[in-house]
């Protein structure tokens, strides 16, 4: 195997409907730090890591998640040592949330931010 001149994943970018309303639900609902908000773009910072979420808006029927079988698979996963008060917190805020499951141990659950996109929380 050759060495990776890869390093780390920067960041991942997110189709959004609208800009100003995303930015705010990120920041304020998952209490992601809002960096800069040009209007052609959001970007905000996941924890303390170096890793980033661009929010870049479209009027395209497009998310960040795919399909298998016709069912909603998630692209992005996120971790949670409170997962239970995550859970509830997104249920507080009228977000849709699917149940708690357990797998092997390995807890988690789904959820949708205001455009659809569909986003997993583990821990």
């Amino acid at each position: 195997m050759s060495e990776s001149f890869i390093e780390q994943v920067h960041y991942v970018r997110i189709p959004v409907k609208d800009l100003e309303l995303s930015a705010q639900w990120y920041r304020d609902v998952l209490g992601l730090q809002l960096l800069n908000n040009t209007g052609e773009l959001a970007i905000l910072k996941v924890g303390e890591g170096p890793f980033l979420l661009i929010l870049v808006p479209t009027n395209d029927e497009t998310f960040a998640h795919f399909t298998i079988n016709n069912k909603q698979e998630f692209s992005i996963g996120f971790t949670s040592r409170e997962l239970s008060k995550f859970h509830q917190h997104l249920i507080d805020h009228q977000v849709k949330v699917e149940d708690i499951k357990e797998d092997n141990g390995h807890f988690f659950f789904h959820f949708y931010d205001p455009n659809g996109n569909k986003l997993q929380v583990h821990w």
